[in-house]
């Protein structure tokens, strides 16, 4: 049992309450990145409201701070209704940026951001990611060469206060207002590598190349944010469709092998969460045991 088995089981088993799921995936917000980031079926939608899924164009941006704004939001509506949020997501960066909040990095004139932006349109941009690396190489090394949204505003926070975005440290303590409490799914790491190869295979028997040479067709390519998406980035190296079977052989590969090394990082990401209380996959008991002040508040 993965983590939107043991949600399905969550809502099935506790009539006590309503609950409604903000996603805190990062690439789940894609629209037409359907297969690859293996979005809820309707089935499992209609279990439950599902918030944060299919609100971005690919070509858009989608960051930490839109989605604690958003989020914020959403939690106020749902208990204004009654029920229960229920934050779920494997990307630990925004669940972090919800409990404790983001750093202090200033905002930049709008006459700062149509500089840049006539920048990149004229030097292009290698030019403002070589500027980034010189100015602040902290940033340009965890940012991705294509993500020009990103480099943007790392030039902008540079350039506004003088001093470059990693320099601003996130904040170490939750939130006024933010109780959670905090459940982590975890399995062995030979179980989770093994799930991950089949959940490949089974991406793309449901058709994970057509639905990325689709989104080529529409016109979306590597330029734009959501095709930097494990599982997209990888098909785009191979230019334009049709692609081989052998090709597709090691397309299937590298993205097994890429979220193998996402997954890792993402757990050790996790660990480094306060107060979280981990629970083996597919333990039933366990997890009930541990989301119980939760559940206390509904009887």
């Amino acid at each position: 049992m993965g983590k939107t088995a043991a949600i399905a089981d969550l809502v099935r088993t506790t009539t006590t309450h309503t609950w409604e799921l903000i996603s805190a995936d990062s690439r789940q917000v894609y629209r037409g990145l359907d297969i690859g980031t293996a979005k809820p079926s309707s089935a499992e939608r209609a279990l439950l409201p599902h918030h944060l899924i299919d609100v971005c164009d690919p070509r858009e941006s989608w960051d930490v701070g839109q989605f604690v704004e958003r989020a914020d939001a959403l939690v106020d509506g749902i208990r204004r209704r009654g029920a229960t949020p229920l934050i779920s997501g494997g990307t630990a960066f925004y669940i972090r940026g919800y409990l404790f909040g983001l750093p202090g990095t200033p905002k930049a004139s709008a006459e700062l951001r149509a500089r840049l932006d006539q920048r990149l349109a004229d030097e292009g941009l290698d030019r403002l990611r070589e500027e980034l690396e010189r100015v602040d190489p902290a940033s340009a090394a965890r940012i991705a060469p294509a993500d020009a949204y990103r480099i943007l505003r790392a030039l902008e926070v540079y350039h506004t206060a003088g001093r470059p975005l990693s320099s601003y440290a996130p904040p170490e303590t939750v939130r006024p207002g933010v109780r959670p409490l905090m459940v982590g799914l975890f399995r062995d790491r030979r179980d989770l590598y093994a799930r991950i190869d089949r959940r490949v295979e089974e991406m793309f028997a449901a058709g994970l190349p057509a639905e990325v040479a689709a989104l080529l067709e529409q016109g979306y390519g590597a330029d734009d944010p959501g095709m930097q998406t494990i599982g997209y980035r990888e098909f785009l190296e191979l230019g334009p469709p049709p692609w081989s079977p052998a090709t597709l052989g090691d397309v299937r590969d590298r993205i097994a092998r890429n979220t193998r090394r996402y997954a890792k990082r993402q757990e050790t990401f996790f660990r480094r969460l306060p107060g979280v209380r981990w629970v083996r996959a597919g333990e039933t008991r366990d997890l009930h045991a541990a989301l119980e002040p939760v559940l206390d508040m509904g009887r």
